[in-house]
C-alpha cells in the first residue's frame, strides 16, 4: 500500500513539474503567446516581459520585449548589448501612415534635442520602411530587431520590409518610444519590465 502512494505521490510531482515547465517556456496575453526564448542573430534571447498598447476599450496590439539578458528598469534594458527584439501582434487594424506618425512621436518625446537632430535621416529612412508596408492588420506579427553589425531590421510576418538602418542609438531611441520617460503606454511599459502583463 505504501508503495502504491509513494509512486501515486512521485507522479503527482512529475505532473506538477512539467505543468511549471510548460508554463514556463511561454507568456500569453490577450490570447496571443510569446515564447520564452529565441535565437537571433546567432544569439540566445530571453523574454524580459509582454504588456498590451491600449486606449479605454481599444487594444491595439500585445508586444514582448526580448534581450540577451534580463532587465528591470529602462537603464538596465538599454545598458543590454547584442541582438534585441520588440514583437509587436496586432489586434486591429492600422495604416501605415499611423504606425508611422506613432513611432516619430514616441522617439521625439524621450530623446533630446541633440538625440533628434542626429537620429533624423535615419527616423526618415525608417518612415520609408514603414511606407513599403502600406497596413499592417490584425492577426501581424511585426518584429524590430536590432541586430549587430546590421542594425534596426523590420519584418512583418517573417518578411524583412526594406534595408537595415544602422546605430544603436537609434535602436534605444526605437525602445524609449515603450520603456522611455514618456512612453507610449504606461501599463505596457511596466509589463515590458517585467511587471504583471497588462
Amino acid at each position: 500500500m505504501n508503495s502504491i502512494r509513494s509512486i501515486t505521490m512521485n507522479l503527482l510531482a512529475s505532473v506538477c513539474i512539467l505543468a511549471s515547465v510548460t508554463a514556463a517556456s511561454a507568456a500569453r496575453i490577450e490570447g496571443q503567446t510569446f515564447d520564452e526564448h529565441i535565437r537571433l542573430a546567432d544569439a540566445e534571447l530571453v523574454l524580459n516581459g509582454v504588456g498590451m498598447r491600449g486606449v479605454l476599450w481599444i487594444k491595439g496590439y500585445v508586444a514582448g520585449l526580448y534581450l540577451a539578458q534580463k532587465g528591470s528598469t529602462p537603464e538596465k534594458v538599454l545598458a543590454v548589448k547584442g541582438a534585441k527584439r520588440i514583437q509587436m501582434k496586432m489586434l486591429l487594424d492600422v495604416e501605415a501612415k499611423e504606425f508611422s506618425k506613432a513611432f516619430n512621436v514616441g522617439i521625439r518625446r524621450n530623446s533630446s534635442e541633440v538625440e533628434n537632430a542626429v537620429l533624423k535621416e535615419r527616423i526618415d529612412q525608417f518612415d520609408h520602411v514603414i511606407e513599403l508596408i502600406g497596413k499592417v492588420n490584425k492577426g501581424d506579427v511585426v518584429n524590430l530587431d536590432f541586430m549587430p553589425g546590421r542594425g534596426l531590421v523590420l519584418t512583418v510576418n517573417g518578411v524583412v520590409k526594406g534595408q537595415p538602418i544602422p546605430g544603436e542609438d537609434l535602436y534605444a531611441g526605437i525602445l524609449k518610444i515603450f520603456i522611455g520617460e514618456q512612453p507610449v503606454d504606461k501599463k505596457l511599459k511596466a509589463g515590458l519590465l517585467g511587471g504583471v502583463p497588462a
